[in-house]
């Protein structure tokens, strides 16, 4: 049989060293270069392997049972001496190597193990706070919309977007922002070129310069690219080659290639970029790929079906659907673009602390008020105190908590109304009809969080909630009702990586894991 054990902990190694022994196969995945790291520093460097006195633990004590009812303290004490670690005891039972050194301990489970080597190597990032991008399309709801999306499923935080002509203040609000790149789109193939002419030769005249895609008509990528020269200029397929056609993906490639290039110098990451057995990911763009596969599957193996994912974040909330969503009612007309199958948003005002502002921007003091059952002038008090402590953590049974679950609450309910569409009743010669204003989420019966504030708290599944309608709501197309998935041990973008190379086994192990 072949086995996979995640994680080359203490557990894990144990776990392997057991399977092989049984003669199994085994392959061990983890996501550091050092095995077995936590047992090297225990008890001091000294190797507080465990202890026979009065049974303690700090964390979830009912697992902590179940695993010491098939693997006893005695039996413990067997497979590591087998192994070849001499254990001695000091006071109140605790056990340590007769050489007080926990190197020992790692170096006998390493023997029985053998050498640990990665076969692939695999990164994600989102160094320096993600790429920060600017926009600008022709009209709002076309080319504009087109750009704003294939922005946004490239991994990019938008900064800026701008529609038509560009004028000088729409210049000097570029130059103050400065940013990664700028995305340049306008017109169909073969129709209005004035506009992105026009723009291309604003950009000109910026200083310093920033890397340009162009997107746009591309009979007028020629005139763009030459009033562009100086700049880092790529040139991409038209993301909106014909009225109410969408062509992303050439662009989000670019994009990427770009955004992971700038991360790589920025931080320093050429000597790890190097080992890695392909390109890095941004981290949005391994989430998305996780959730797309989760969703759809593979040609063997179907996935779960259509879902939303959540990912809140300190800064931003990320928002994924795989999904349908066009109309399906025969009373229904659809108003704008397309929405695409696979669709992210970011809402880059809106997390858990250095954003946290904008979430009582969004919903009020009252209503985080009524959530955390604290006063609103409270409310606003620890709001002010969160933004300026970015780093602070909140204790059980505290006010910090209490607000912490009402801001979670609220950013998943606000990120989710801006990602999905709304209906508007109206009325025509034919009689009462619906216009539907982008992705109809409502049949979607899935809703997948991520994000430390979710799969740390204690009432996760209650915040995961505001993902679907409420009567508060009516015209929002979130789903009706959706089975919560919570990836507790935040592996989703690990699992976008792994599914470059081996789909079957990310799909299986976030089947196992989080599902």
């Amino acid at each position: 049989m072949k086995v996979i054990v995640i994680g080359c902990g203490a557990a894990g190694a144990a776990a392997a060293i057991a399977a092989a022994q049984a003669g199994h196969r085994v392959t061990v995945l983890d996501r550091n270069r050092k095995p077995l790291k936590k047992l090297g520093v225990t008890g001091n460097g000294r190797g507080n392997l465990l202890n026979r006195g009065e049974l303690r633990y700090y964390g979830d004590a009912d697992f902590a049972l179940r695993v010491l009812e098939h693997m006893p303290r005695p039996e413990v004490e067997e497979f590591l001496r087998n192994a070849g670690v001499s254990l001695t005891e000091e006071d109140e039972g605790r056990v340590y190597p007769a050489c007080y050194q926990a190197s020992a301990a790692v170096d006998a489970l390493l023997a029985q193990t053998g050498p640990l080597t990665f076969a692939q190597s695999y990164a994600c990032s989102s160094a320096a706070g993600g790429l920060r991008m600017m926009v600008s399309g022709l009209v709002p709801e076309l080319t504009m919309e087109a750009a704003r999306l294939a922005s946004l499923g490239a991994g990019a935080k938008i900064v800026g977007q701008f529609s038509f002509e560009l004028t000088q203040d729409d210049l000097e609000t570029i130059q103050r922002v400065n940013p990664d790149i700028f995305l340049l789109v306008g017109g169909t193939d073969g129709g209005n070129s004035a506009c992105v002419i026009h723009n291309a030769q604003m950009l000109a005249a910026i200083r310093p310069q920033f890397p340009i895609v162009l997107a746009g008509n591309r009979t007028a990528m020629q005139q763009c690219r030459k009033a562009l020269e100086g700049f880092e200029v790529s040139v991409c397929e038209n993301v909106m080659p014909k009225f109410g056609v969408l062509k992303t993906e050439d662009t989000q490639k670019t994009i990427r290639s770009i955004f992971l290039r700038r991360i790589v110098q920025a931080k320093g990451l050429n000597a790890a970029a190097e080992r890695m057995s392909g390109p890095m990911m941004p981290t949005p763009a391994a989430v998305m790929q996780a959730m797309t596969l989760l969703a759809k599957g593979t040609d063997k193996t179907p996935g779960i079906g259509e879902l939303i994912g959540v990912d809140v974040g300190g800064a931003t909330t990320d928002v994924y659907s795989i999904a349908e969503g066009m109309p399906r009612q025969m009373n229904r007309v659809y108003k704008g673009l397309p929405e695409p199958y696979v669709k992210r948003t970011v809402e880059g005002d809106i997390g858990m602390r250095y954003s946290i502002e904008g979430v009582l921007a969004a919903v009020g003091a009252q209503r985080l008020a009524e959530l955390s059952g604290l006063s609103p002038e409270r409310v606003e008090a620890l709001v002010q105190l969160l933004a300026h402590n970015t780093q602070t953590l909140p204790e059980h049974d505290t006010e910090l908590e209490m607000l912490d679950y009402a801001v979670a609450s609220m950013a998943v309910q606000t990120a989710v109304m801006r990602h999905a569409g709304t209906l508007e009743e109206t009325y025509t010669m034919l009689g009462q009809t619906f216009v539907q204003s982008g992705k109809d989420l409502s049949e979607v019966r899935r809703v997948v969080v991520t994000g430390g504030s979710l799969i740390h708290s204690q009432r996760a599944r209650q915040i995961a909630r505001f993902a679907c309608c409420d009567p508060a709501a009516p015209a929002s197309l979130r789903p009706k009702k959706a089975d919560i998935i919570l990836d507790k041990r935040y592996i989703l973008a690990a699992m976008g990586l792994l599914a470059q190379s081996e789909p079957e086994i990310a799909l299986q192990i976030m089947k196992e894991e989080i599902n």
